[in-house]
């Protein structure tokens, strides 16, 4: 059920959201970056300073959101999924929302709670649970607006690690993917709940693990997201499947990271022996589309922590559950520009984002890197291993928001101060 805290927080999410939040998966453009600046270039001796922790989020991978001065997230608690609410300025819980019993994943990995991370717009925020439940709450006290099932409403079938997806808000539309043959993607209004499309993606083989992004691509918005059998594009407007492109989707069907697009081109890639490519997007006539591919690499094995793509320098971990190392690659051919795995620190693979010309980087032991970009060789700026760790692997992405850093373990989150003095 809903606990309530009435404290003078609860006015904050009225408020517009600031510049430099970080209100979605993947930040603002929900390409892993943030347009801050101001921040620290390096860091001293153990880490920039930690501002405070909390625990009581409950279990799960999800990286929070940050909007309007509050902190937003999902975790399993004593059996219940649950979405809270958090103040910005000291980690202090405003509200909770309970929608149901947490789904009994199967496999051990990830299995204690969701990884979806909130998508907040203006008033209102989304979440996908575990099983499938899409949802709609308000962001002032957490009120559920409208509910739906992937499996019973669209004939979704949950994937091995359950549903993990963070829903796309663009526009009046909410874009998820419950991954059936009919309805591989689908379209609901944001305020309702009404279903305006379904998109049947040939070859598409259910939903994995990542999360829809929105391009403009010869004049019209499209989405792409990079489903259990291959990557998709589907029209935004009607939902129709407008192009495929299946090897950078493994065949177990385990495909985490969010695409990349630059200039035309799309880069996917996966982990378990698959690899990565780039496709480059040409018109065929007025309404299709062709996805040719440019190149194919098995050095970038993205597992799940993400790819940035900065001044033509593509920066992720390659490897899967085997291990793996940070690697730098040259986005339009595929070629490694260095690779960690050789060097001599052996920066193990990790989640990555970005701000103010620096990369941070968590591997899954823990250890969180200032890294500087440079393509021609690994340029660490600072490091800190993150007290108190948990004993599952830290899969949660590192988050940047208005001068803070902030890195989730299951229960427990730290926010730490990374603002360049004044």
């Amino acid at each position: 059920m809903k606990s309530f805290a009435l404290c003078l927080a609860l006015l904050v999410p009225t408020a517009p959201a600031f510049a430099d939040d970080w209100p979605q998966w993947q930040g603002p453009d929900r390409n892993a970056m943030s347009k801050e600046r101001g921040l620290l270039q390096e860091w001293p001796q153990g880490g920039p300073p930690l501002a405070w922790q909390i625990k009581g989020l409950g279990g799960g991978d999800s990286a929070p959101s940050i909007a309007a001065g509050v902190i937003y997230g999902m975790g399993s608690r004593k059996g219940i999924e649950t979405v809270w609410a958090l103040s910005e300025k000291d980690g202090k819980e405003i509200w909770s929302a309970s929608l149901g019993s947490a789904f009994p994943q199967r496999m051990p990995q990830s299995k204690e709670g969701p990884g979806c991370t909130p998508t907040i717009d203006g008033e209102h925020l989304y979440v996908v649970t575990m099983a499938g439940d899409i949802a709609c709450l308000t962001t002032k006290d957490g009120k559920v607006v409208w509910q739906k099932s992937f499996t019973k409403e669209f004939g979704g079938k949950v994937p091995t690690w359950s549903y993990r997806e963070s829903p796309l808000v663009d526009g009046d539309k909410v874009i998820c993917t419950p991954g059936s043959a009919k309805s591989t993607l689908i379209a609901l209004d944001k305020l309702t709940g009404k279903v305006l499309w379904q998109s049947a993606v040939p070859g598409s083989r259910g939903a994995a693990y990542s999360s829809p992004i929105a391009i403009d691509f010869g004049g019209k918005r499209q989405y792409v997201q990079l489903t259990a059998g291959t990557l998709a594009g589907v029209a935004a407007d009607t939902g129709k499947s407008l192009w495929t492109y299946d090897h950078p989707a493994s065949k177990a069907g385990i495909n985490c990271s969010t695409p990349v697009y630059h200039d035309g081109q799309v880069f996917a890639a996966s982990a378990y022996g698959t690899g990565g490519g780039l496709a480059k997007l040409s018109k065929q006539g007025t309404d299709n589309v062709k996805a040719e591919e440019v190149y194919f690499t098995k050095k970038m094995q993205n597992h799940h922590g993400g790819m940035i793509l900065l001044d033509g320098a593509l920066y992720g971990a390659n490897g899967g559950n085997e291990g793996g190392y940070l690697l730098c690659l040259d986005f339009a051919t595929g070629k490694v520009l260095w690779d960690e795995r050789d060097g001599k620190k052996k920066i193990k693979k990790g989640s990555i984002a970005f701000a103010d010309n620096r990369l941070y980087y968590r591997t899954e032991d823990g250890t969180v890197l200032l890294i500087e970009p440079n393509s021609k060789a690994y340029t660490e700026r600072g490091r800190f291993d993150q007290p108190s760790r948990s004993n599952s692997p830290a899969w949660a992405h590192p988050v940047i928001a208005n001068g803070k850093l902030y890195i989730r373990d299951q229960d427990l989150l730290f926010c730490y101060d990374i603002a360049a003095s004044k």
